[in-house]
């Protein structure tokens, strides 16, 4: 398992850098909200996840270790039910650039916008 060495919150709230093996990935609280572990988000089994939609201007309250393997990030959406593994934010800070793509084209496909379309 990846342990994350460091996990810093910008002042704006709205980007989490968070670093693995001497690598950091900032990520912004809009990636890490559309992309929460939460069943809200991914649902109970396959083809049950809810495209998250109007999530540019999230940010996050605040962050709450869970245990010794993940945190639990709290938006200003009042969402606070992902916990987010080491493993989970491992995978989507590594696959960032195609994850944040296929959820544009997402978008995009369901006829929402979003300022970066």
């Amino acid at each position: 398992m990846q342990t994350p060495t460091n996990i810093t919150l910008n002042k704006g709230k709205n980007l989490l850098t968070i670093t693995f093996d001497g690598v950091d990935y900032p990520l912004s609280s809009e990636y890490l909200r559309v992309y929460s572990p939460s069943a809200e988000v991914v649902g109970h089994g396959p083809g049950q996840e809810t495209l998250q939609v109007d999530k540019e201007n999230v940010t996050i309250k605040r962050i709450e270790p869970t245990g010794n393997y993940a945190i639990t990030l709290f938006f200003s959406d009042n969402h606070d039910s992902g916990i987010y593994s080491w493993s989970h934010l491992h995978k989507i800070a590594k696959s960032y650039d195609k994850l944040w793509g296929e959820y544009l084209q997402k978008l995009k496909d369901a006829g929402h916008s979003h300022s970066q379309l």
